[in-house]
């Protein structure tokens, strides 16, 4: 039963997010990474799923959540290097620019658009004025943490494999 639920909620997820994710623009934030190894497209597919889900479940609006959050960090620019004409640091202008970008191409509606500008709370002043917008800034930051955390975790296991064949190697040239 749980599987068909599953199921049901993919496909219902997929036709909401449908116009977005096969959006020319949007397509294209699979060019930008966002945290290490993940594009910014599938960082903002799983916040748009996580988003989806939660308000889903507690009967909020998650077709909103899940059109906003899939948009929220489509700003189109490799953010670790600084671009030409933008004023301040990515973390507090980026849900400005990708609020202004998602309008160009969508018909966003005032919650959304709350959701996308807002999305960085605390790091910016801005609180959300939705709950489905909270639950955006929290999934975001899930979403980074584990993204991150996956890459430090094989970084370290990584050094660990290499030290310990130094250190077999080192015993090796000894012993001849």
């Amino acid at each position: 039963m749980e599987n068909n639920l599953i199921q049901k909620y993919d496909e219902e997820f997929l036709n909401i997010i449908d116009e977005i994710i096969n959006n020319e623009t949007v397509q294209e934030m699979k060019k930008y990474r966002q945290h290490y190894e993940t594009t910014c497209f599938d960082h903002c597919l799983a916040v748009s799923y996580y988003c989806f889900l939660i308000c889903k479940k507690y009967n909020l609006d998650y077709k909103s959540a899940a059109r906003a959050s899939m948009l929220h960090d489509l700003f189109l620019y490799d953010w670790r290097v600084k671009q030409p004409g933008r004023k301040g640091l990515h973390a507090f202008t980026h849900g400005k620019i990708a609020c202004e970008n998602a309008c160009k191409l969508f018909d966003l509606n005032d919650k959304e658009k709350d959701m996308i500008i807002n999305h960085m709370w605390p790091v910016t002043l801005a609180f959300p004025k939705s709950v489905e917008g909270l639950i955006l800034t929290f999934v975001d930051k899930y979403c980074a943490m584990s993204e991150t955390f996956e890459v430090l975790k094989s970084r370290m296991f990584m050094k660990k494999v290499f030290k310990y064949a130094y250190a077999f190697l080192s015993l090796l040239i000894i012993r001849f």
